[in-house]
């Protein structure tokens, strides 16, 4: 049953009980003591995009992807383009001191090519980018994002005309021959002290020949999984978080086990990981989140493990360079 979102005349609600434990004093000791290699000892990069490549029109058949880092991607789909949570800033953080990227951006903001559409997940730092929006803004582009969300960009001088704002199970079509869809995710908002006046959501990009699911964050969900894919599949391209994990907020991210699990409740598909290798947000190394995917992935599931900024045909079947190794 497709139900929208719960809100309780102050903050949105998850559809099943959703908590996290902060212990923050073992989360310092965590921080100080432990000894995994959160970044990078050596620079990572280098990494580069084609722009002259982006910027060839995209054939009407084709299905394409750049991962730029953590959740930002450039979809080409059935000859439009779609930026999913754009992220260019040098941290994930309002401040000076937050995460700070573990390499530079792979292509400059304003070499992207033209743009049908910005999906936004919720409004989350390393997710959304003020700056990055105001410079895309300024394209003409229309924002597609949660409810609530639309408040920050609006705040940012985001013409009202561009944003879009959905409630989860609702569509919207761009041109005659594409749709979008805001579907649901396991999750919690917030870029301050006030938590969950905003929601978030997951989006399926539906074109004539092809259709994409990109998970932004979420906890495990496997009913609600099964039901997007249930209503939207099967997915010719699924994308999902595996970093940033937790037993503290095991209810609110997923990691790659998780990620295998809700890749099947939606139906399966060549699976694009997502949110890791970018910034440091959690206690595990860098390179775990990848590393346990690609062990506990069975011989069906196709991996797409692109370098950052590389661009990848899915029609070519599974990409397995392991780049981070």
């Amino acid at each position: 049953m497709k139900t929208p979102s719960r809100f309780d005349g102050k903050k949105y609600l998850n559809t099943i009980p959703t908590t996290m434990s902060m212990d923050y004093g073992r989360m310092l000791r965590r921080q100080l003591l432990g000894r995994e290699e959160r970044v990078p000892r050596q620079a990572l990069g280098p990494f580069t995009t084609n722009a002259a490549d982006l910027a060839e029109p995209v054939p009407a058949e084709a299905l394409r992807v750049t991962w730029f880092g953590h959740s930002s991607t450039l979809l080409e789909l059935d000859g439009k383009r779609f930026l999913t949570d754009p992220v260019w800033r040098l941290r994930a953080s309002p401040v000076a001191v937050g995460p700070k990227r573990f390499f530079a951006p792979t292509l400059p903001l304003e070499q992207l090519p033209a743009l049908d559409g910005v999906l936004l997940s919720h409004d989350h730092y390393d997710h959304l980018d003020k700056d990055a929006i105001r410079m895309l803004a300024r394209t003409g582009v229309p924002f597609f994002c949660p409810l609530g969300v639309g408040g920050h960009l609006r705040r940012w001088g985001v013409p009202a005309t561009q944003i879009h704002e959905l409630d989860w199970w609702q569509e919207i079509g761009v041109g005659s021959t594409h749709t979008v869809v805001a579907t649901p995710a396991r999750h919690f908002s917030g870029r301050g002290l006030t938590r969950d006046t905003t929601l978030w959501a997951s989006w399926c990009v539906i074109g004539p020949k092809h259709r994409a699911f990109f998970g932004g964050d979420s906890g495990p969900f496997e009913s609600g999984f099964r039901e997007i894919g249930d209503a939207y599949g099967s997915f010719n391209l699924v994308m999902l978080e595996i970093g940033a994990y937790d037993e503290q907020w095991e209810a609110i991210h997923m990691g790659p086990a998780e990620a295998l699990v809700a890749h099947r409740a939606l139906g399966g598909g060549p699976l694009l990981p997502l949110h890791w290798a970018t910034f440091n947000l959690a206690f595990h190394s860098w390179q775990e989140p990848a590393d346990h995917l690609v062990a506990a992935a069975q011989p069906d599931v196709p991996l797409l493990l692109p370098a950052p900024g590389q661009r990848i045909d899915v029609a070519m079947g599974p990409l397995t360079g392991y780049w981070w190794r």
